[in-house]
C-alpha cells in the first residue's frame, strides 16, 4: 500500500537549491562509494555543498548493516563481505541492481526519520507503479514487497510475496546516507550466500524476474521523476 499522507512531506524549504542527480559509469568499488558518501555528507552538513543523489551499480558483494547476525552470512567466501554503519542487517549488491545513494539534509526538510525511511519506501512504490508493479510496503519489515500468487503459499497460510528492493540508511547530523538498492536484473542467485537483512522464508526478485525486460536507464528516468514527485527538484551534474 502507499502512505499519501506522506507524499510531499519531504519537501526542501522555500528557496533550497536543486538536489544535485549523479550518475556513475560502470561499477563502482564499495570501498570508494563509502568515502566519496563520507566527504559529500560532510559538506553537506557543513553547508559547502548541495544535497545529492547518487546511483551506482557495484560488483558482487555483501554489506553487513549495525543489526547484523553473524549466522545469516551462509557463504562468507562467496564474496567480499563490507561493514557498514548502515542500519540493518546482510545485503547483496551486484551488476543490474541499482543503488541509490541518498544525500540529504533533514534540517531543510523534515528531521522525521521514520517519515524519511517511508518516503524512501514510497518512492520505490511510485517507480514500481509507473512499470505497472505494484509494490507494498510492510510493517514489520522494512523494504518494498511484490505479492506472487503463482508461488505456493507460506507455511501459515499468507500469500507468497518477494523482496524487490532492500532500504538501510544512517543520518550524520540530520544527513542522510547510504539508500535504497532496486532489483532490476541481477544474478538473483547471488542472494542464496546470505538471509537477506535477516529475514527468512521469503523470496528476493527484480523487474525482469517480473517479466519487465527493462532497461536501467529507463529505470534511473523513472526513479528521479519519482524522487521529485516526493522529495523536490533536482539538478544533473
Amino acid at each position: 500500500m502507499l502512505r499519501t499522507d506522506l507524499e510531499y512531506s519531504m519537501f526542501p524549504l522555500a528557496g533550497s537549491p536543486p538536489v544535485r542527480w549523479r550518475i556513475a559509469d560502470g561499477l563502482v568499488p564499495y570501498e570508494e562509494a563509502v568515502a566519496t558518501m563520507e566527504r559529500e555528507v560532510a559538506a553537506i552538513a557543513e553547508g559547502s555543498a548541495d544535497e545529492l543523489v547518487w546511483l551506482v551499480e557495484h560488483p558482487p558483494l555483501y554489506t553487513a548493516g549495525t543489526s547484523a547476525n553473524a549466522a545469516d552470512l551462509i557463504d562468507p567466501d562467496r564474496f567480499p563481505v563490507f561493514a557498514t554503519g548502515r542500519g540493518g542487517e546482510y545485503t547483496y549488491h551486484g551488476p543490474g541492481q541499482r543503488v541509490v545513494y541518498v544525500m540529504l539534509d533533514l534540517k531543510r526538510r523534515r528531521q522525521d526519520v521514520r517519515a524519511f525511511v517511508a518516503a524512501i519506501e514510497d518512492l520505490v512504490i511510485h517507480t514500481l507503479d509507473s512499470m505497472n508493479v505494484r509494490g507494498e510496503h510492510r510493517e514489520d519489515r522494512v523494504g518494498v514487497w511484490v505479492r506472487r500468487p503463482e508461488k505456493p503459499v507460506l507455511p501459515d497460510g499468507s500469500p507468497a510475496e518477494d523482496k524487490i528492493a532492500a532500504i538501510g540508511i544512517r543520518l550524520r547530523k540530520w544527513v542522510t546516507f547510504h539508500g535504497l538498492s532496486l532489483n532490476v536484473d541481477p544474478e538473483l542467485d547471488h542472494f542464496g550466500g546470505i538471509v537477506p537483512c535477516g529475514i527468512s522464508g521469503y523470496g528476493v526478485t527484480s523487474l525482469v524476474d517480473l517479466g519487465l525486460p527493462v532497461m536501467m536507464p529507463d529505470v534511473d528516468m523513472r526513479l528521479r521523476d519519482a524522487f521529485e514527485s516526493i522529495f523536490g527538484e533536482t539538478a544533473t551534474e
